[in-house]
């Protein structure tokens, strides 16, 4: 692979095409090269939750994500080609029952925020609910391994609640939605 990194700015793209990882060229506004460009960007927001003070468990399983992003990404950029299976997604199951023990039932849907790490992980779940419509309309034209859709599915599930756990963790609690229900 060192090799295919050595030259960062080949203009092969200014025609507004891209390589896909099977050779082909695509244009780069095709649904492929949308969620390539979606998830790259979601691994990008993950990295920005990690470059803040973080409970070791969150670290750990986010630097874990970020690899497993890459993954997703190399599947996404070969059509036909599976990288991330259903182990992918039960890790994200256990972390999400673990975190979710210990956290507050909801009554209401949560203002996003708190401290900047929990912020980071409101933005990076939205960052990844985009990306898991990408992939969605993608496999509305191409086959798409089911595990993928899943996998971002459940990792929005998971900022979420890393979100609430790191507000917890901080003393804080989450600011819950305000507002007047009309009266009947």
């Amino acid at each position: 692979m060192a090799h295919r990194l050595t030259k960062i700015a080949t203009r092969t793209g200014d025609g507004g095409e891209t390589g896909l990882g099977d050779g082909r060229r695509v244009g780069k506004d095709t649904p492929r090269v949308r969620a390539l460009g979606d998830v790259d960007e979601l691994n990008s927001a993950v990295g920005l939750v990690l470059a803040e003070p973080l409970p070791a468990e969150v670290r750990e399983a986010l630097a874990r994500v970020q690899q497993d992003l890459l993954d997703l990404g190399g599947e996404l950029s070969i059509p036909g080609h599976s990288l991330v299976g259903a182990p992918h997604v039960e890790r994200l199951d256990g972390w999400l029952e673990a975190w979710n023990a210990g956290l507050p039932p909801l009554k209401e849907f949560i203002v996003p925020g708190g401290t900047r790490a929990a912020a980071a992980a409101h933005l990076a779940r939205t960052v990844c609910r985009r990306a898991e419509r990408s992939v969605v309309a993608l496999g509305r034209e191409e086959k798409v391994g089911e595990p993928a859709r899943q996998y971002l599915n459940r990792l929005s599930d998971l900022l979420f609640v890393a979100a609430r756990a790191v507000n917890l963790r901080a003393g804080g609690e989450d600011e819950q939605w305000r507002h007047e229900r009309k009266k009947r």
